[in-house]
């Protein structure tokens, strides 16, 4: 950080840059011109705005009811273009019409109430700062004391504990009016709370959890409009923070400019890598939220953005007048760096488009509808069962027999479970058929543990809702794969390719006393709620007694309330090139296992540590060329006795700073 005092005026726009719009404007020079008669066009632009401030707003779901949540907002953008027009024309009487507006509210608001209360606050808050910081720091003959009051009464109590429980766009708005009301009030705590919740913010919160590693939003599958307004605040709490020195652009090696340039991309009608079907709703249709990331990482950081640069072009030929706050062109900056990349490891887990394996002679084929468990009983040793595309409902756990191969078409084969008996409420919908199961081949489908209706057509559900349902503890107790060997027994050979497991509130997969397992390609996500047994003990993948067991080019993410993959009194395992993000517990948490490596993995964005490691016995632990960054607690923690080696890992913005390790364990060589 630069240092203990605030630069001012120092949010969207520091002096130098509100001195740089001016000289434009007033040299009629362009875009800047075109882009300032566009904002005194606007309707809340005119001398004649009547502000019309109420104490008590209610705003529902999606404005629904909405009493003074529009004069709010109209009255927002008005003082902010009020100060804007201050400072162009010097005319004071913009300054006096910006200060009565700001006045008319400060004096009367008294509380937001309703569904969307959060969200109203985030998105107004940050605008009356902008035009507060103007008036304050450009000589306007304003007095600021209700509006310092009713930031502190009504704006900030509301959202100081943010709310991640909402989809990510909520807290996106929230850190933008939380870092704008710091840096206002010379609130140096205040300031760093947001800039910390952007980093490391649990739920739907923070830059992590909103873009994922290969540019995908969490609302990219809801629509475009609400992918675009988070990455907009994002970008313009972005904006504020480098205001003031601190760079939350470069987070995650420019993770907003990777989902900028991801969302620009296929809004502009292009196919993008998704881990889910990508909504189409709004596709097409751009939102005035590029000018920022375009001057920032293509003229000031002189990186290439190829479809965010085709973005601009878009906005520019419509009502948009970002341009005349944002853009400033080439500086002497002439280093080009090359396009922001979505991360390689795992990227081609899950079910594909097409299997990855060609169906043998002789292998039975299934179309929906038909019964699986009657295929799998009639199959003869080393057999296959293939499906067909479709969804296949089990209405009853499937019970997979040794030998056996079962296998999908790819990610458009889908398994779900609505089970109609009772006693089969609490089951998983995949079992081994005998404790001593060995041999068994599960690939190339979805296993979904969600409802198969309604399906989503045109329009997409928030994303939200589902996973609020299942968040639950009263949520339908169910798991995706349980392998578990009876009583003494073990099971061998167990492989799991190119799955897709998720939606799942207990485990997505378990397997307990088993020998040489494989899980390799695999996708688990959103599995792992707080059901009983309780949060924290239910995960996308878990190992209980697992000799030599391998987990390899796999997501294991976006658990609820549990780890992403949590191995138990095992022993030989390998965890290699998986992705453990965005869990609400660890990424990684092995107890008790010895002879364990861990390599190449990405473990980011998780509520606790990135990667927790404590063994009975650590002889032949191996952790090596992990990267580990903006975990809620330690990157990486180690705790165990023995040999082992620990190197060449990387770390960054972790919540617990360095890399944590007990007395007596291997050296942590970084």
């Amino acid at each position: 950080m630069a240092g203990d005092a605030f630069v001012h005026p120092g949010l969207l726009q520091t002096e130098a840059q509100l001195d740089f719009m001016r000289a434009k404007v007033q040299a009629k020079e362009e875009p800047w011109k075109i882009a300032y008669d566009t904002l005194c066009a606007q309707s809340y632009s005119s001398m004649d705005f009547q502000p019309k401030a109420i104490a008590h707003i209610i705003r529902g779901p999606y404005g629904r009811p909405g009493i003074g949540d529009q004069d709010l907002m109209a009255s927002a953008k008005a003082a902010y273009s009020q100060a804007l027009q201050w400072f162009i024309t010097r005319d004071p009487a913009h300054a006096r019409k910006a200060g009565q507006i700001i006045d008319a509210w400060s004096g009367t608001l008294q509380d937001f109430s309703g569904n969307d209360a959060k969200l109203l606050d985030g998105w107004t808050g940050h605008v009356f700062c902008n035009a507060a910081e103007i008036l304050r720091h450009s000589g306007a003959a304003w007095d600021d004391g209700h509006f310092r009051k009713m930031l502190l009464t009504v704006y900030y109590p509301l959202i100081e504990d943010f709310f991640p429980q909402a989809n990510g766009n909520w807290d996106a708005a929230i850190m933008d009016t939380m870092l704008s009301m710091g840096v206002y009030l010379d609130d140096r705590a205040m300031f760093q709370r947001a800039v910390d919740h952007f980093l490391r913010g649990q739920g739907n919160g923070g830059i992590g959890k909103y873009v994922y590693p290969s540019g995908q939003c969490e609302e990219s599958s809801r629509d475009q409009g609400h992918t675009q307004l988070g990455l907009g605040e994002m970008a313009l709490a972005c904006q504020a923070a480098w205001s003031q020195g601190v760079d939350l652009y470069g987070a995650l090696d420019n993770r907003l400019a990777l989902g900028m340039e991801y969302t620009a991309r296929y809004l502009a009608g292009e196919e993008v890598p998704a881990t889910c079907e990508l909504s189409t709703v709004g596709r097409g249709k751009f939102s005035d939220i590029y000018e920022t990331v375009w001057q920032h990482y293509r003229f000031d950081c002189g990186m290439d953005m190829p479809w965010v640069g085709r973005a601009v072009e878009k906005t520019r030929h419509g009502h948009s007048w970002s341009r005349l706050t944002f853009y400033r062109g080439p500086s002497t900056n002439t280093v080009q760096a090359p396009a922001p990349k979505a991360s390689e490891i795992a990227d081609n887990a899950g079910a594909q488009r097409k299997p990855t394996a060609a169906t043998p002679t002789g292998a039975i084929k299934l179309a929906p509808r038909e019964s699986i468990q009657a295929a799998l009983d009639a199959a003869t040793p080393g057999g296959w069962v293939v499906l067909d595309k479709g969804d296949f409902i089990l209405t009853e756990p499937l019970r997979v027999p040794s030998g056996v191969t079962l296998a999908g078409q790819g990610k458009e084969t889908v398994i779900f479970f609505e089970p109609v008996k009772t006693h089969h409420s609490q089951s998983a919908a995949i079992v081994n058929e005998s404790g001593a199961a060995n041999h068994i081949v599960l690939r190339d489908f979805v296993l979904d543990g969600g409802s198969p209706v309604p399906r989503p057509t045109s329009e997409h559900p928030d994303p939200n809702a589902s996973r609020r349902a299942r968040s639950r503890p009263s949520a339908p107790s169910r798991d995706g794969i349980v392998f578990d060997a009876a009583g003494s027994q073990e099971m061998r050979e167990l492989w799991l390719e190119h799955l897709t497991v998720r939606h799942w509130t207990r485990d997505g997969l378990a397997i307990s006393n088993a020998a040489s397992v494989h899980v390799k390609a695999c996708d688990f996500i959103d599995n792992g709620a707080s059901v009983a047994r309780g949060p924290g003990l239910h995960h996308d993948v878990e190992f209980d007694h697992v000799a030599s067991g391998f987990v390899l080019y796999s997501r294991l993410d976006d658990s609820l309330s549990g780890d992403g993959l949590r191995v138990k009194s095992s022993s030989d395992v390998h965890v290699y090139g998986c992705e453990l993000a965005r869990n609400g517990g660890f990424g990684l948490q092995a107890t008790g296992t010895s002879t364990m490596v861990v390599s190449s993995n990405l473990a980011e964005a998780n509520d606790h540590d990135g990667i927790f490691v404590s063994a009975a016995a650590g002889n032949g632990l191996g952790i090596d060329k992990n990267l580990c960054r903006n975990n809620g607690g330690a990157g990486l923690r180690v705790e165990c006795a023995g040999s082992g080696s620990v190197r060449d890992n990387a770390f960054s913005a972790n919540g617990s700073g360095q890399p944590l390790q007990s007395a007596g364990s291997p050296r942590l060589d970084r």
